[in-house]
Order: C-alpha cells, then structure tokens, then sequence
C-alpha cells in the first residue's frame, strides 16, 4: 500500500486539508464570498434604487408633457376664440364703414341733385329775366318801360331765390 500512488495522492489531500483547516482559510473564504455577496447586494440596492428614481423621473416627464399638451390646447383654443373674435370685430368694423360710405356718398349725391336744382332755377331765373327784358325792351318803350324792367327783375330775383 505504501507503494500505490492513489494511497500518497489520499496522503497529500489530508495533508493539504488540514493544512487549509490550520490556517482556517476556510473562514477567510466564506468571509470573501460574504463581503462578495454584501458588495452584490449593496449594488442590488443601489440599483434598485436609480430604477425607482428613473422611473420617477418618466412619470414626472410623462406628467409634464400631458400638461404642456393640455396647455398647448389651451393656448390654441383661446387663439381660435381670438381669431374669429377679431373676424367678427372687422366683419362688423368694414359693414360700420360701407354703411358710413354710403351714407357719405347719399349725401353728396343729395346736394348735387340741390345745387343742379338750383343752378337751373337759377339758369331758368336768367332765361326767363332775359326773355322778358328783351320782350319787354320790344313791347314798352321809354322812361315806364326801363322802371318796369327794373322793377320785375328785382322782384323775380327776390321770388326765386
């Protein structure tokens, strides 16, 4: 047996065993992997944790786009409302001045229809002025027919205007 290179391979593994047992590296080991498994976990943690912040981080973004949304609506309602006001504000400013227009160029038409009116009462007042002196000048002669003519003229000129 002590020739059998099984039998020193058995001998040197307890040799080594207890070697490893000696020297407790058995604890040194398990305090390895227990400080492993801490760091592990701390990174676990922390993990965690930025995944909760980062979520907490959308919701809040989410949150704040839905709100820039409703108040971009907001904002584009209110610009319709303002728009069609102001249409409607010129829609009744442009009638208030076509109305005002009208009225302006009724007016006018109106006295030059009066001053045509006057200008023939007044031509008609000349021609019938003339007509009468020149038939009157023709018909009366003398001293009675220039007072006449004086007379009449003054008088119509006074009737007619």
């Amino acid at each position: 047996m002590l020739h059998e290179a099984e039998f020193w391979v058995a001998i040197a593994f307890l040799i080594f065993v207890g070697v490893l047992a000696y020297f407790r590296i058995h604890n040194r080991a398990v305090e390895a992997l227990d400080q492993r498994s801490a760091r592990i976990r701390g990174e676990l943690d922390e993990t965690r944790r930025l995944k909760e912040e980062a979520q907490a981080l959308l919701a809040e973004y989410q949150r704040r786009q839905h709100e820039a949304e409703s108040e971009a609506a907001a904002i584009l309602a209110g610009a319709k409302a303002e728009a069609e006001r102001i249409a409607a504000e010129a829609k009744v400013r442009m009638e208030d001045f076509l109305a005002r227009r009208t009225r302006m160029a009724e007016t006018k038409i109106a006295q030059a229809e009066a001053q045509a009116l006057a200008d023939v009462r007044g031509a008609a007042a000349e021609a019938a002025v003339a007509a009468a002196e020149k038939i009157l000048t023709q018909a009366v002669k003398g001293k009675v027919a220039d007072e006449l003519i004086s007379k009449g003229i003054a008088d119509l000129k006074s009737r007619l205007n």
